[in-house]
């Protein structure tokens, strides 16, 4: 659709009251598949249009600018990580010349993303397993909640999920035949405590959960956890016979390990081997290995564990990657073996706001052991990449730095937009009011509620990236619309428009760093040089430059795109929104949003 044509209809739209007809909640998962959400949210909307302005967005930009990216990659290399930003704990399954991986996704809608690949380089999302409201309830659920750490296998010609819904169900596995969905609704495992399942199909057939758990009697010490395992009957999707633990705490209980967690099995040569992480999610974060005869043990430890950290190198080296761990292992088509594993690049210390990211690097055999680090050995951004026929470079890019624009002029929203928790009953956001645009209807469900807010996001992937929309919104005295930063409902930022009870038009930022005020306080604040009552047509622009963010705007008009751009407020805090201050798994959203502020206290 041409720029002109939307213009002509937003122009149209201003003129007369809005009709917000929000459409489906869901994501095309592949071609033309529809999922059964999307429907169920189109008749909603048709059934449930309200009268009212609706903020409409034209278009919107993300580029990333990191420098570390700016380096050249050869065609027998590849960069690292291989899906930047907040895609964390993966979890990977081999299946003839095809790879799949899934990432943790906490209490985000769609859940669960997968990907495929050939060449374990280059990853094209499938769609979500999670992506139908009555699979999982993440309601009232704060952001770090919900789904922890799916773990996905193949057998049989059919595919099994397991994971955990925190708070919010328990342990549970999900099955498809196609990896791109759709997958069933979830089956509880009750006898399945703790957090963390992973399934593992023996080479007789037989197959085993292992999971984190409390350990026998009580904890010994603070993070003294276990791994526990117990049968499997793939048919029934249910656990059966004596749970057993086989991990107490970690490789020497003596040294009081902490937070053992993420375990998997595999098999190698016929030995039996049991990964899993320890020391935590941050910078102590590390992986360990064990072998045994028998899923059930007795299990012996490496004698030179851990097998993958960066604790031990000097915090204060160029472009760290930190905190890594949390691998799987897989075995490429050549023989040779590779682990995917989560890691952090922090701006500073240990702040970030990219969130856990998935990275690659080859698994060394060594005395029948595997090693993934040894020694001074950091993570690599770039590296000799597998030895495997290359694919194609995904539609969506997942690595590197590069700029994506979305015009909203498909059915539905790309695989990269995300919202908080379950979709609403009364859909908020419509892309076909205004063809080639997306609406959101301001609704009083804020960002620092527990609801489903008018919030739609991407991840940001990059410490340096410029995210940019145009909006155009005819706002009254309620309610707000534009552009927000978000890691939880107590930090974010907001930068958008409003009006006061005068009808003057005005653009602010605001921060909720801890604060009691559910939408944050004011920090900048500007009359718009408009008509009283006027609609507003701008441009706004946030700026990441690792621990600050930098607000723009310009007035569009008829010479969109062409003025100077205006700052609002320079160097914000960036930190407010950083895993570290914030807490929590995820990383920073950045996307658009709409509220209105007469909802109940």
């Amino acid at each position: 659709m041409s720029k002109s044509f939307k213009r002509l209809a937003a122009t149209l739209l201003f003129s007369v009251p809005l009709i917000s007809a929000a459409m489906s909640a869901e994501i095309e998962i592949q071609g033309e598949r529809r999922t059964a959400a999307a429907t169920t949210q189109e008749s909603l909307a048709t059934s449930n249009r309200k009268t009212g302005e609706a903020a409409t967005f034209d278009w919107f930009e993300y580029r990333g600018e990191d420098p570390v990216f700016e380096k050249p990659v050869s065609s027998y290399q590849y960069r690292n990580p291989i899906l930047a930003g907040y895609y964390p704990d993966p979890s990977i399954v081999q299946v003839g010349a095809d790879y799949y991986l899934v990432n943790s996704s906490f209490a985000h809608f769609p859940g669960i993303p997968i990907f495929h690949s050939r060449d374990l380089v280059n990853w094209k999302q499938l769609g979500h397993v999670i992506d139908r409201p009555g699979q999982l309830d993440f309601s009232d659920l704060g952001i770090s909640r919900g789904v922890f750490a799916p773990a996905i296998s193949h057998y049989r010609d059919r595919f099994y999920l397991v994971s955990t819904c925190v708070d919010c169900g328990g342990n549970f596995v999900v099955t498809a035949k196609d990896p791109a969905g759709p997958w069933s609704d979830p089956v509880w495992l009750p006898d399945v405590g703790g957090i963390d399942p992973s399934l593992f199909f023996d080479d007789d057939g037989k197959a085993y959960i292992v999971n984190n758990d409390a350990p026998e009697g009580e904890p010994l010490y603070e993070g003294h956890r276990a791994i526990w395992v117990q049968a499997f009957d793939p048919e029934k999707l249910a656990t059966f016979g004596p749970r057993k633990q086989i991990i107490n705490g970690g490789v020497n209980i003596a040294e009081k390990p902490i937070w053992i967690e993420g375990p998997h099995l595999l098999r190698r040569n016929g030995q039996l081997y049991l990964t899993a992480a320890g020391g935590g999610t941050s910078v102590n974060h590390s992986q360990v290995i064990f072998r045994a005869e028998s899923p059930f043990g007795p299990f012996t430890p490496a004698q030179y564990n851990p097998i993958l950290t960066q604790r031990h190198l000097d915090p204060a080296r160029p472009n760290p990657v930190t905190s890594v761990g949390h691998a799987d292992f897989v075995q490429d088509s050549r023989g040779d073996w590779w682990a995917v594993f989560l890691g952090t690049r922090p701006y500073e210390g240990d702040f970030y706001n990219t969130g856990r990211e998935t990275f690659l690097m080859p698994v060394q055999w060594q005395d029948g052991w595997p090693v993934i680090t040894r020694g001074e050995q950091s993570i690599p951004y770039i590296a000799p990449r597998p030895a495997v026929p290359m694919s194609a470079r995904p539609p969506l890019p997942t690595s590197g730095n590069f700029t994506l624009r979305d015009e909203f002029d498909q059915p539905q929203l790309p695989l990269h937009w995300l919202q908080l928790r379950n979709p609403a009953e009364k859909a908020w956001y419509d892309l076909q009011q205004v063809p080639g645009s997306l609406q959101l209807t301001p609704i009083s469900h804020t960002l620092g509620d527990t609801a489903n807010p008018a919030f739609l996001a991407r991840r940001q992937q990059h410490q340096n990236a410029l995210a940019s929309t145009r909006l155009r919104f005819n706002p009254d005295r309620d309610t707000h619309a534009g552009m927000a930063v978000f890691q939880n409902r107590e930090h974010f930022y907001f930068f958008g428009i409003g009006r006061d009870t005068r009808g003057n038009a005005s653009i602010a930022v605001q921060r909720r760093d801890g604060g009691p005020e559910r939408s944050g306080e004011i920090v900048a604040s500007r009359l718009l040089d408009l008509p009283t009552n006027a609609p507003v047509d701008i441009e706004l622009r946030i700026r990441a430059r690792g621990p600050a963010y930098d607000f723009h705007y310009r007035l569009s008009g008829d010479q969109a795109g062409e003025g100077p751009w205006q700052p609002l407020l320079l160097s914000a805090d960036g930190r407010v929104v950083s895993t570290r201050r914030a807490g929590g798994f995820v990383g920073a959203l950045i996307g658009l949003y709409a509220y209105r502020e007469d909802s109940p206290r």
